[in-house]
């Protein structure tokens, strides 16, 4: 690891166009993300044929910026990093078959990397990991408790067993009328409200770090109707905050939980729902208060949403461990953590 290492990376799994150089696994010397929120916002989620679709249209620019901002050349580069899955597989297949077009032509080796992956080690790119570590995993389309005793080796301790809590931050904003994308807008009134309402939490049985978010989001939309059914009026801010008091509160405990039983030396917080000003606070408060020891590390907000500097910077850390792909890589919408 004498001299420097420039890995491009390429992010395309869900409704981001993403690409990024970055150096040593380290140094962002690109990070350029083509947002498509403003074409899915009006069907309230992710069109998967649209998504495709932009991807197609905006990868090689992406690509291309990234590369001029970063000011190298593909001759420069040791490495092209891609997400491989998990993801929307026409989404997936977008950036998949540009990054190995590109390591094709120019003759440099490709890294297939998982997007949970790349999520964990954005904060690689805040702070220098330390094992043992415990990553809370928090987006859209997924809500994991990650253990780690050495780079790029995971081990699921506690996932979502029905919907993440990004998918449930977006059916509830929904359910109170809010826009999509609905976590921040949730987090927002969150802010403003009081957690009045008396709403579930889900804790399963003792000792599971799994997750369940389904009956949550089942009570707040019974709520709403059993109300509208008696002709009363529910303040947006205060179901928003009860809404959110109840997810951040189960996310933070078992959290705090895993990390007390495996004596972790550090918590990472990763995924788009990380930028949530609730669960930064909350976590950042208890971890203070039951485990001072212990460090927290969380990335900036525009590192939590998809990006591909995450990508970049965990395809490094395979690359520096002999791990390549060849050109038979294929886009895997299910692809396991492992």
């Amino acid at each position: 690891m004498n001299e420097d290492v420039y890995v491009l990376g390429i992010e395309t799994s869900c409704d981001e166009t993403a690409a990024a150089v970055v150096k040593n696994g380290r140094a962002i010397l690109s990070n350029v993300v083509a947002s498509q929120m403003e074409s899915h916002r009006r069907f309230g989620g992710v069109v998967p044929e649209i998504a495709s679709r932009h991807h197609v249209e905006q990868i090689t620019l992406v690509i291309e910026e990234a590369m001029q901002q970063a000011k190298v050349s593909f001759s420069d580069l040791q490495a092209i990093a891609v997400t491989a899955g998990p993801g929307l597989v026409g989404a997936l297949l977008v950036g998949v078959n540009a990054a190995k077009a590109l390591a094709f032509a120019h003759g440099i080796p490709l890294v297939g990397v998982h997007h949970i992956a790349g999520h964990i080690y954005a904060n690689q790119l805040v702070s220098e990991m330390k094992f043992p570590l415990l990553a809370l995993v928090v987006s859209g389309g997924h809500t994991e408790l990650v253990y780690m005793e050495e780079h790029v080796k995971f081990k699921v301790i506690g996932e979502t067993r029905d919907d993440a809590a990004g998918e449930a931050y977006d059916k509830v904003a929904r359910a109170l009328g809010l826009p999509y994308p609905g976590g921040p807008h949730i987090d927002r009134l969150a802010q403003e409200g009081e957690p009045t309402i008396d709403l579930p939490r889900a804790w399963l049985e003792e000792g599971s770090y799994d997750f369940s978010f389904s009956g949550l989001k089942s009570a707040v939309l019974n709520t709403l109707h059993r109300a509208k059914q008696r002709g009363e009026e529910i303040d947006p801010k205060q179901m928003a905050a009860s809404f959110q008091a109840s997810v951040v509160e189960v996310l933070t405990t078992k959290t705090l939980q895993a990390a007390k039983q495996y004596r972790v030396r550090q918590v990472l917080l990763a995924g788009g729902v990380a930028a949530n000003r609730g669960l930064r606070t909350a976590l950042g408060e208890r971890m203070r208060q039951e485990l001072p020891g212990v460090e927290l590390v969380i990335p900036p907000l525009s590192l939590c949403t998809d990006n591909a500097a995450m990508i970049a910077a965990a395809g490094t850390m395979l690359y520096w461990q002999g791990r390549r792909s060849d050109l038979a890589l294929n886009a895997d919408p299910s692809l396991p953590l492992a």
